[in-house]
């Protein structure tokens, strides 16, 4: 009962995990107030130095919206307008030490409010809390924010206390109604907490917002006119189609919609968005979620406001709490998807091609529509809501290694991976081993000594053949044309053709594949770290010929388009060789037929031939790369035994024989009783979605 697997045992791993993740929140607040601090002036709390600085927006005699920098509500105005006087320096630092305390406070109230079973429920919110402050801070609306000086946080603190910190109606309409004041669209809250009974607290937050509204009219009526008339609401402020405007308005705007043809269909979408959205938050919050429907309200408000920038948009990580799938294996979809969003940039998430504009520049309010209208978050009456369907997993096969210590969690399963969690897993991992491998520049002076070490290596084992065989395709076009389509053209698309083979046809065996790739390359991207090489046709001495890209001038290579997005000297191992040797590798094991496993081993022979005779890489890259892959099976095998079976359990998503529970996974957790309406410790009920 007292071991490491009783009570005591769990609760004492819980409060090790909770000071690990405590300790981890801290260095990221250090660090958030140390990289804003360190910045110039000039390049640090840019919009709060336009506003208050000494030439700033405040201290026009004008309007606020003359200069076109402030777009912000008057009553934000008046409020910021007694900081003119303030020292730039120390204004600085407290508004970024006042910023970051918010975003303490914020993750401390939601830890509170995030659903949660009875066993342990008082550690749950010590473990939650740290986690949302880390995911705050590394999100892009609060770094935006620490970046710019921006109000945004504040509204979103300011509404969820009103809902989840205190409990009187007044005092949570009045923080509402400030939150509202700043930012109107914030008053959408007003009939989410009169449609779920709390009136008196929807009543005070419209007499608050009306209060404030009525307030800055008085001290600055022109200021006033100007944005609720003229402007209608702040709808023509700014520049509403820059990219960081991700509202509905700024959408059509980028579509090439405009004028009273454009704000028609706006009305008309952000009511039907409107709609379903707070139906949705109704529900939701009927059902016991309130965090959820608080955070889908706060989607529609940014969804339908004129400008909603970037810094505006972390109403929707909150909806990161609701629950989507009945799998298990699917449960981590949405809250995966919606961080990578809010926390990358979208050039990240997505290829960089012109078709994918659309999506690119309005991912964020796709996300924010999704979560308001579309995402079918599971009611707590839902059988898979507390059960999920558990994920089917093959019989384990310890590694022979015992000495090594084996990933408890880490089992071959069956059933096919989520695609959209292994999308976002290619997409992103591509992207990070681009940045790494573009970073690991190491000079031309070190990439040339190091060349000059490989080829002196080579000579000596007599396996020089790169100037011979370069020189010797050069002779022959037709093996030159056709040994520099095989380098330009089948690099990625080759393994990108296995995983999605395997994918299909052979899920155990594509993650097992897929972990030795992507141990293999992060073993490379070590490689290009510490060991930057020119490769043969960058040795301006050795006399190789670029068949490739042609005649260089060594001191300024021109590759197209690549020039400025690529690492040349990221050469040993080398992963062109590498990636051919897993494909030849993987169809070789396990192809059926004799002939498809002779065609797959063609591709690495074809591959090593190709980067040889083009003078791309030396033979030793080759044997650097086969090296890696070598270790990525090694590490995979250490790791998780002897590779998964696809057959005996069918082809099926499903599988239906050689299959069973995962004896690991912890108990079904016991159904929590989370409030029904926004109000802390309501009775509950039981509507649902």
């Amino acid at each position: 009962m007292f071991g490491p697997g009783g009570p005591d045992g769990v609760r004492a791993r819980m409060r090790v995990l909770c000071v690990v993740l405590w300790a981890a929140a801290a260095a990221l607040v250090v660090r958030q107030l140390t990289a804003v601090l360190r910045l110039p002036p000039g390049d640090r709390l840019t919009d709060l130095e336009t506003w208050v600085g000494p030439q700033g927006v405040l201290h026009v005699s004008g309007s606020l919206y003359d200069t076109g920098s402030f777009t912000g509500s008057p009553f934000a105005g008046l409020v910021l307008k007694p900081l003119r006087e303030a020292a730039q320096d120390t204004l600085g630092v407290l508004w970024t030490v006042a910023s970051l305390l918010l975003v303490v406070v914020l993750g401390l109230v939601v830890a509170r409010a995030v659903p949660r079973p009875r066993s342990h429920s008082r550690l749950v919110p010590l473990l939650v809390a740290p986690v949302a402050i880390c995911l705050f801070l590394v999100s892009l609306p609060v770094r935006n924010a620490f970046h710019t000086g921006q109000l945004s946080i504040l509204p979103v603190l300011l509404v969820v206390l009103g809902c989840f910190a205190v409990r009187r109606d007044v005092p949570a309409g009045i923080l509402i109604g400030l939150a509202a004041a700043l930012q109107p669209t914030m008053l959408l809250f007003a009939p989410l907490l009169w449609l779920t009974g709390r009136r008196r607290a929807g009543l005070s937050t419209l007499a608050t917002f009306l209060a404030g509204t009525a307030l800055a009219w008085i001290a600055q009526p022109h200021d006033s006119w100007t944005y609720w008339v003229h402007h209608i609401a702040g709808a023509g402020l700014g520049s509403s189609d820059e990219l960081a405007n991700q509202s509905l308005h700024g959408a059509l705007l980028r579509f090439g919609l405009h004028g009273p043809a454009e704000l028609a269909l706006y009305a008309v979408l952000a009511l039907l968005v409107v709609y379903g959205g707070l139906r949705r938050a109704v529900r939701y919050a009927a059902d016991g979620q309130p965090l959820l429907a608080v955070a889908i309200t706060g989607c529609v408000a940014v969804a339908i406001s004129p400008t909603s920038w970037q810094h505006q948009m972390l109403w929707v990580l909150l909806t990161a709490v609701g629950r989507v799938g009945t799998k298990a294996a699917d449960r981590y979809v949405w809250p995966i998807a919606v961080v990578l969003a809010l926390s990358l940039t979208p050039k990240v998430l997505l290829p960089n091609m012109a078709s994918l504009d659309p999506i690119t520049q309005n991912i964020i309010l796709i996300a924010a529509l999704a979560a308001a209208c579309v995402v079918p978050f599971l009611s707590t009456s839902a059988p898979a809501y507390e059960h999920p369907v558990p994920t089917v997993y093959l019989p384990r096969r310890p590694a022979r290694w015992s000495w090594v210590p084996l990933l408890p969690v880490w089992r071959w399963v069956a059933r096919r991976p989520n695609l959209l969690l292994e999308l976002l897993l290619i997409r992103v991992g591509y992207a990070a081993y681009s940045e790494v491998r573009k970073a690991a520049r190491g000079g031309r002076a070190t990439a040339e000594d190091h060349g000059d070490i490989v080829h002196s290596i080579e000579k000596f084992l007599h396996i020089d053949i790169e100037h011979w065989a370069n020189h010797a395709v050069v002779k022959v076009s037709w093996l030159e044309d056709f040994f520099n389509f095989y380098y330009e053209s089948f690099h990625f698309v080759v393994p990108l053709s296995v995983l999605a083979i395997l994918y299909i046809r052979r899920p155990a065996e594509y993650r097992w594949a897929r972990s030795a790739l992507g141990f293999a390359t992060l073993l490379a991207l070590l490689g290009f770290w510490l060991f930057p090489l020119a490769p043969p046709r960058l040795m301006p001495t050795l006399g190789f010929i670029d068949t490739v890209h042609g005649v260089q001038d060594f001191s300024k290579p021109d590759y197209g388009t690549l020039t400025a997005v690529t690492n040349q000297y990221a050469a040993m191992p080398s992963l062109h060789f590498g990636w051919s040797l897993w494909c030849g590798l993987v169809i070789a094991i396990l192809a059926p037929k004799w002939w498809m496993k002779a065609l797959g081993l063609l591709h690495p022979l074809f591959t090593v031939s190709a980067i040889v005779a083009t003078g791309n890489h030396w033979v030793l890259d080759a044997v650097g790369g086969a090296t890696v892959v070598g270790l990525g099976f090694g590490i995979t095998y250490a790791l998780a035994g002897p590779r998964g079976r696809t057959k005996g359990v069918g082809m099926a998503a499903e599988p239906s024989a050689g299959g069973e529970p995962d004896v690991g996974a912890p108990p079904p957790r016991p159904r929590s009783s989370i409030s029904p309406s926004l109000r802390p410790g309501g009775p509950p009920g039981g509507a649902s979605e």
